[in-house]
């Protein structure tokens, strides 16, 4: 079968031919791939960024935002069945911590973890997968056409569901409240898609919404944003204190942009009691000079919470597929415009090298 694989620490990105895998063990599922999704993490290893190949390989099949069809079981499998749309998670556990035994990977403690298509495991980006069932979600049928979001949402999900708990957890009124979220101002810095995500998770929970970017608001992303009820920020327009000024205090700050002076300079719009969940991965190793003395009053004078997120669980990979299916009622087809570029899986060199201005996501077509 056909492949696409890096060669880690390079820029060789080639269609390879790799033996078709097989069903080997009763809790196996396979899958045919139908479009696996493109992100910054799959450039950067296109790039000769971090990657590692699987033990006595030289390259690594890429690829970790999968969408597909069920072909196969094996005889124990009852979470999906033949015919069936479904999505792998990415991260596999160390065998060695109890996060790990309990299939949640992305809460390793040993950091000995691998991930599908970016750290010791062959990705998706092929005709064929198999893997376990508890690896294993099924898509709903009528989210054909926008189940290769599944995994980009699911870091959203986990990073505002990890927060949720630790307001509720700490702050005396949240637990009388439906749903915390409810009527907070959030801010949603940098406008990809985990970022515009994330604004579409926060919109169905009933937040008032912000996105900002460094774009025209007139182009894709601010118009998608925009669409669902979010509201728009160009951030090349405002001075460091317009959150604080213009917004008023904000509930919630989602960050996604890796812009490290960026992550810092935000959390000045952080209102009492407010809760600031990172999930960009800044790139580099240039100095950065923060005030740090004003930094920490703020935080513990404010009561404010700061958290780190990466990666999601099964879990987090199921509240993904059902927020996809209340947005797809909520909003329709509008929700797929999200995806936009489609390219066919022989053409990847073309999705790979040429990152449009209109781009949101794109995707490569394995199959139909």
């Amino acid at each position: 079968m056909k492949a696409i694989a890096v060669v880690p620490g390079t820029t060789s990105l080639s269609l390879v031919d790799r033996a078709g895998p097989s069903i080997t063990a009763p809790d196996e599922v396979k899958v045919k791939i139908l479009r696996v999704g493109i992100c910054g993490t799959d450039r950067e290893e296109a790039g000769g960024g971090r990657a590692l190949a699987p033990p006595g390989q030289n390259d690594l099949v890429i690829g970790h935002e999968m969408f597909g069809q069920v072909v196969e079981t094996g005889s124990a499998v009852t979470r999906v069945r033949n015919g069936d749309c479904a999505v792998f998670t990415v991260r596999r556990g160390c065998g060695r911590c109890l996060p790990c035994a309990m299939n949640r990977p992305d809460m390793c403690r040993t950091g000995d973890y691998h991930e599908r298509g970016i750290w010791g495991l062959d990705g998706y980006q092929t005709e064929f997968v198999v893997d376990k069932e508890q690896y294993a979600v099924r898509v709903p049928p009528e989210l054909a056409g926008i189940g290769v979001l599944t995994e980009p949402l699911s870091v959203a999900e986990k990073a505002i569901d990890e927060t949720v708990r630790l307001q509720c957890a700490r702050l005396p009124d949240a637990p009388a409240e439906l749903d915390w979220l409810s009527c907070r101002r959030c801010l949603v810095a940098g406008l990809g898609p985990v970022g515009l995500l994330a604004a579409m998770a926060l919109l169905l929970r009933g937040a008032e919404v912000y996105g900002i970017d460094i774009v025209d608001a007139d182009t894709a992303r601010p118009r998608w944003l925009e669409h669902i009820g979010g509201k728009y920020i160009d951030g090349r327009h405002v001075t460091p204190d317009f959150a604080a000024r213009e917004l008023g205090p904000v509930n919630l700050i989602f960050e996604a942009t890796g812009v490290a002076s960026l992550e810092f300079n935000l959390l000045d719009a952080l209102g009492l009691n407010g809760a600031y969940v990172l999930t960009g991965i800044p790139g580099g190793d240039r100095p950065l000079q923060i005030r740090g003395a004003e930094l920490i009053r703020r935080l513990v004078l404010g009561n404010q919470l700061m958290v780190g997120s990466v990666n999601a669980s099964r879990d987090h990979f199921q509240m993904a597929v059902s927020d996809l299916l209340d947005a797809r009622l909520r909003w329709g087809d509008h929700v797929a415009d999200l995806i936009t570029h489609r390219y066919p899986h022989t053409e990847f060199k073309s999705a790979f090298e040429h990152h449009e201005p209109d781009e949101i996501k794109a995707v490569l077509e394995w199959g139909t």
